[in-house]
């Protein structure tokens, strides 16, 4: 009978071994002695959504300057633009079976939800930050949006 001498720190490095070639299992028997040593598969790491899109408030409402408006938004510059603060698909109702939000010569309030932009399959309420009345809509319902994107005006 053939004697095997092993140690747990010669285990321990072949344990090592294994991880840095990538070795999924390792079995040895000698003389009804048995020893399995199987590795961890390496688990993928993914990237923190906070490092690749960049952090903004969903409720900002940006005053544009009229240059960089569509012509349409041009004629509204007066009033306060509000922009898609983030990029996805506009919604101007909470469903497709229930009222807009806003419409043209709707009055809202600082606070009021002006439409909704679904975003990573999450639907963003997007608020109003002044008070006064919906002059233009310039997004249509389920229209792609980007950021920055006049989407409409109030005065």
């Amino acid at each position: 009978m053939s004697e095997l001498k092993i140690t747990v720190d010669q285990i321990k490095e072949l344990m090592a071994q294994m991880e840095k070639t990538n070795l999924g299992s390792l079995s040895i028997e000698v003389d009804g002695f048995k020893l399995k040593l199987a590795a961890k598969k390496p688990q993928e790491k993914i990237a923190a959504l906070e490092n690749v899109l960049p952090v903004q408030p969903i409720n900002t409402v940006v005053e544009a300057p009229a240059d960089g408006l569509p012509a349409a938004a041009q004629e509204q510059a007066d009033g306060h633009v509000v922009e898609a603060p983030i990029v996805g698909t506009f919604y101007a109702a909470p469903s497709p079976d229930q009222p807009a939000f806003v419409t043209v010569g709707k009055e809202v309030k600082k606070g009021d939800v002006l439409f909704i932009i679904e975003s990573m399959k999450l639907m963003n309420e997007i608020q109003s930050d002044f008070d006064g009345v919906v002059t233009e809509i310039f997004a249509k319902d389920g229209d792609p949006v980007e950021y920055g994107q006049p989407i409409l005006t109030i005065e």
